[in-house]
């Protein structure tokens, strides 16, 4: 299939009152677990690639991403490439320039830990840049809880702070700070529903929730009906694919062959996507493979 768009995908999950799943992607297994559960499920989703995720693979973008993109090609279901924090001002001009030949069509420009006038200031340089490359821009106002300890989960977004942030910056879709946090394993975040409502009801732009492994299915259906329409994952498949891995090895101590373990693991993450689908999509079923 075709690679899809991240504004086609965000479109139709505004258009629906859904959500559309954004998954973070560190290895090739990643993006096929990730792949192989969103088919199951006959979803759709966004592989997204972190900053961090780059410099894990030594700073080079073309080769984590141009595998996600051959992965996406290669599916039955609509995925699109999304690169997620980028905060680093070289690093982002860099993926910039690279985006239309590496599939890419959306990036999340973080500058929300320079202070609301930077932020402002950054961020609009930089969605300008984007969007004269036919790219789709998400940015922050204000950290989310758990990024990089500056502020606590009881953080939150301030509407009149947020509805002036996209008037001066022209993004697409703004990550909230709501209740969640970046890098939990537990399922206990508390969400604010009330702010989730009153954030889509007054900004002209889709909601985006980050730190969403640590949400619970419930509210997160809760959190989709109030109006977030990007859902970001990461944590939670990292701990579905460390726990696989280290049963496995567990079990068996004379395994030497990393396919043997690292399959069991991506195995996991694609059934952890597959639940999450049908989470943020109920009429989704899925399908026995």
């Amino acid at each position: 299939m075709t690679l899809a768009t991240t504004r086609s995908l965000v479109a139709g999950a505004v258009n629906n009152k859904r959500a559309v799943l954004a998954f973070n992607v560190i290895t090739l297994e990643h993006a096929e677990g990730i792949v192989a559960g969103v088919e199951r499920a006959n979803g759709q989703a966004l592989l997204q690639v972190s900053e961090n995720a780059v410099r894990f693979h030594g700073g080079q973008l073309a080769p984590i991403l141009a595998a996600c993109a051959r992965v996406a090609e290669e599916s039955t279901a609509p995925i699109a490439i999304h690169l997620d924090h980028f905060q680093d001002l070289a690093m982002t001009e860099r993926a910039l320039e690279q985006a239309a030949g590496l599939g890419v069509s959306s990036i999340m420009v973080d500058a929300s830990g320079l202070g609301y006038t930077l932020n402002v200031q950054r961020t609009l340089g930089l969605a300008q840049l984007a969007h004269d490359l036919g790219l789709w821009v998400e940015a922050e106002l204000g950290e989310i809880g758990g990024k990089d300890g500056a502020h606590a989960p009881g953080v939150r977004t301030d509407p009149d702070d947020a509805r002036d942030f996209v008037r001066q910056t022209s993004v697409d879709g703004l990550a909230v700070a709501v209740g969640s946090s970046h890098a939990m394993t537990s399922q206990d975040a508390q969400l604010d529903l009330d702010l989730i409502g009153t954030l889509a009801a007054q900004l002209p732009v889709p909601l985006i929730l980050h730190g969403s492994s640590g949400v619970a299915d419930s509210a997160l259906s809760n959190a989709i009906r109030a109006g977030i329409r990007k859902v970001n994952v990461g944590t939670a498949l990292n701990v579905a694919f460390t726990r696989e891995i280290r049963r496995y090895l567990q079990s068996n101590p004379e395994v030497t062959d990393p396919r043997k373990y690292l399959a069991e693991g991506r195995e996991a993450i694609a059934r952890a996507v597959s639940h999450l689908c049908v989470v943020v999509d109920p009429e989704h079923r899925t399908q026995t493979k």
